[in-house]
This record gives structure tokens, C-alpha cells and sequence, in this order.
């Protein structure tokens, strides 16, 4: 009779001394992972062209201006940093809806929360890594196109320590304004993708909700055809009456832009839609504060619900 046998391998097993960084270095990893995600990192070159030609469209604005400040010497009036904001937000709101999906939907649809949770890690730590790692790159894409234009206008003054004197208001309100822009412009289409595990319909939803409330805030703000020229004392009068400069807030791609002006104090280049600033400024300002923060919370609820 064949007695059972069995062999025993030494696979070199060993008890680990090292350090154990614990829950900061796993909150670290994800945020690491999600920026190099947003760039194209460790991926195939096709998915480094988008990011890196949505960058180059941001800064394509400030170059622009910059050189035409320093070409024209300053006979010419370059538009200032509030514009800037108004041109970029488009770009980067392209950007986000296109790039912001991918942080968190493969990770669903490949059911790799699970593979996270199972290190020193809450769900909690998982989103504020991802929102972190996208907010990084959109500051950095703000604030970059920024810096080049506040420089040329600084080197094309006639002199550029007096610019720097009259215009030293013009940083605090970049910094200000930029981060408030970037915070929007990263929570919205974050907290969109959270209910939905395909990137296409993700940047589609982000896309389509930015198209139909600016559509609809233009009906609804819309000059009266039966005034002349639709204009009263040189200003719109809404279809809707009193109501249209509450109607104004309805389009979402504008709710960060209402906030950059009343920090740099500047009136909208649209005279159709300035009906928005007959109304007190605390309004602008809430509608921005209880829409972002709405999101944060609507993005970390869903993702408690989906773990849970």
C-alpha cells in the first residue's frame, strides 16, 4: 500500500520589519494614482494627448494676451485677469467632463473598491484623494495660464515696479478666484460620474447639463421682442420680467464666473446676462457655496451607499 506523500518548499517567507506608514500612505497612493490618471501617466501615448491638449488651450489665451501686451508696448488694452477666468472656464470645463470620469468609474466597473478598502482605508479617504488629485491638476491649469499673463503684462508695462504698486490687489484676487473656479469645476462632473461606471455617458450627462442650463438661462433671460431694439435705457429687459435675474442662475457654467467678477469688481462683457448683479451679492455667492458643497456631499453619499 502507497503511503501519502508531500513535499515541503521553503519560499523564503519573512516577518516584515519595515516601517508601516499606515493610513497616510494609502491616502497618499490613490491621491498619486488619480493625478497621474488625470495626465495620462503609465498609460499608452493616446491617453496623453487629450490632457495635454485641453492644457495647451488653457494656457493658448494667456500666451496670446501676454504677447500681445508686450508687442504692443501698451498702446493696446489687453483684457485682464477676470476675462481670462471667463475664456479659460470653458476649456477647462471640457476638460473636467472629458478627464474627471476616469478617476472614478473604471475603478466601479472593475470592482476595484473592494481591492482598496481591503488596506488601512475608509471611503471617505478614497474620494478626497480623487477629488484632491483632480483639483491639483485644474489649480494648476488655472493658475498657470495666469501667472504667464499677469507676467507679460508686468514686463510690457512702462514701468513694471509701478504696475506691480497700482495692480498688487489683482494676486490675492487670482488666488482667491482661481481656487473657488477650480473647486466647482472639479466637484460637478466628480459628483456626476458617481452614478454611472461608463466614462462616455459621465462626460455626456457633464456636457449636456452645462449646453441645456445655459440654453435654458438664455430663453429665459431673453430681451422682450416687443420693446425696441429689445433694450430699455440701454439695458435687457427679460421675457420673464423681474424674475429673469433669478432665472440668470440657472445656467451652471456660469456659477463660478458670477463670483470671479464680484471679486475682481468687474461688470460681464454680456450685457444681456449683467440682470444678474441687480440682485444682492450674497445670492451669486450662496448659490455657488450651497451648489458646490451639494455636490461634495451628493458625491460622498453615493459612495457610502455603494460600499455600504
Amino acid at each position: 500500500m502507497a503511503r501519502p506523500t508531500g513535499e515541503l518548499f521553503d519560499l523564503g517567507y519573512q516577518h516584515y520589519d519595515g516601517p508601516r506608514e499606515g493610513r497616510m500612505r494609502a491616502r497618499k497612493a490613490v491621491f498619486a494614482d488619480g493625478f497621474r490618471t488625470t495626465l495620462g501617466l503609465g498609460r499608452g501615448s493616446g491617453a496623453k494627448v487629450l490632457p495635454f491638449l485641453l492644457f495647451g488651450a488653457a494656457m493658448a489665451p494667456a500666451v496670446i494676451l501676454a504677447l500681445i501686451a508686450s508687442l504692443s508696448d501698451g498702446q493696446l488694452e489687453v483684457p485682464g485677469h477676470s476675462l481670462y477666468y471667463q475664456i479659460v472656464s470653458t476649456v477647462l470645463l471640457i476638460f473636467a467632463a472629458i478627464i474627471a470620469p476616469e478617476l472614478l468609474c473604471p475603478d466601479r466597473r472593475n470592482g476595484v473598491i473592494s481591492l482598496y478598502l481591503v488596506r488601512p482605508l475608509t471611503i471617505t479617504d478614497y474620494v478626497a484623494a480623487r477629488w484632491l488629485a483632480f483639483f491639483a491638476i485644474t489649480l494648476l491649469l488655472v493658475y498657470s495660464g495666469q501667472i504667464v499673463l499677469l507676467a507679460g503684462l508686468i514686463l510690457s508695462a512702462a514701468d513694471p515696479f509701478e504696475y506691480i504698486q497700482d495692480n498688487w490687489l489683482d494676486i490675492p484676487r487670482i488666488l482667491a478666484a482661481g481656487f473657488l473656479l477650480a473647486a466647482f469645476i472639479t466637484t460637478l462632473p466628480l459628483a456626476i460620474s458617481a452614478f454611472t461606471d461608463r466614462r462616455a455617458i459621465a462626460a455626456a450627462l457633464v456636457i449636456g447639463l452645462f449646453v441645456i442650463s445655459a440654453a435654458a438661462s438664455g430663453i429665459l433671460t431673453e430681451c422682450d421682442g416687443h420693446q425696441t431694439d429689445g433694450r430699455i435705457d440701454g439695458q435687457c429687459e427679460p421675457i420673464t420680467g423681474d424674475a429673469g435675474k433669478w432665472f440668470a442662475l440657472v445656467d451652471v457654467s456660469r456659477v463660478p464666473t458670477n463670483v470671479n467678477q464680484m471679486i475682481f469688481d468687474v461688470q460681464d462683457e454680456d450685457e444681456d446676462r449683467r440682470i444678474i448683479e441687480d440682485l444682492p451679492k450674497i445670492v451669486p455667492i450662496g448659490w455657488y457655496v450651497i451648489l458646490t458643497g451639494g455636490l461634495a456631499s451628493i458625491l460622498l453619499w453615493r459612495y457610502r451607499r455603494i460600499t455600504a
